[in-house]
């Protein structure tokens, strides 16, 4: 912004000299032709002030709108992994196999209770209470219902919003060694020069460049991590609703 002042200051003072210039020493036959320049000039330059004050405006509207709608996404193959990993022990490594759990899939319901029993004790010749836990099966719930309800939203969530030539987003699923601990982990990405194709380059390179609480860090939306044992998207707050 200062730059832009800088500039701005820069102009009308040479403007100024000019003017002094022509209207001291340039014959009065050229001044009409001068001038017209002079305004012609003016009005392009002024363009590009408020194009350049406009740009970032404009800029940062597209990008909250666009971002807004791949994060969504994001959070839906996130609940969809999650779900996908609390049945079968491990998450999808692809839409197909995660979009057929969707449609198929159930959660088991189940009640724990205490409960306890008599047993001989060989090593004092006795029965003995033994403590234990029953776990009840009480119904199903499909993954679907309660996911999704009635909305079929699940199954574009691969595509990319606002992207060309229907790009996917990339997910990845593995087996991390954490200590000796075999954790499943997944991540799902899509690249910001995707979503922001059609944006200025400088304010592109600018945002790819972010490195904040406030921002969407790094070059890549995504969730999850094939790295850590996590399932957080590396979006700031200002993405989820209280709802989430």
């Amino acid at each position: 912004m200062l730059s832009l002042i800088l500039i701005i200051v820069g102009i009308c003072l040479v403007t100024v000299g000019l003017v002094f210039v022509i209207d001291r020493f340039l014959p009065g036959k050229l001044k009409p032709f001068l001038v017209l320049g002079f305004g012609l000039l003016s009005i392009f330059l002024g363009y590009k002030i408020y194009e350049s004050i406009n740009a970032p405006i404009e800029f940062n509207k597209v990008r909250k709108e666009r971002f807004s709608q791949v994060i969504a996404k994001l959070k839906d193959i996130r609940d969809s992994q999650e779900a996908y990993k609390t049945v079968n022990g491990k998450f999808a490594k692809d839409f197909t196999s995660l979009i057929q759990f969707i449609d198929t899939g159930s959660y088991t319901i189940t009640q724990q209770r205490d409960s306890s029993f008599m047993k001989f004790d060989d090593a004092y010749g006795i029965e003995l209470q033994k403590d234990t836990v029953i776990i009840d099966t009480l119904g199903f719930v499909k993954v679907k219902d309660s996911l999704f309800k009635a909305d079929n939203r699940y199954k574009t969530m691969m595509d990319v919003p606002y992207a060309q030539s229907n790009e996917k987003f990339e997910m990845k699923a593995d087996i991390l060694d954490t200590k000796g601990y075999m954790s499943p982990v997944f991540e799902a990405k899509v690249a910001k020069e995707i979503v922001l194709y059609d944006q200025p380059t400088d304010l592109l390179n600018r945002e790819k460049a972010h490195q904040s609480v406030e921002e969407v860090n790094g070059a890549e939306i995504k969730v999850g991590s094939l790295t850590d044992v996590s399932t957080n998207g590396n979006w700031p707050p200002i993405y989820d609703s209280k709802g989430d």
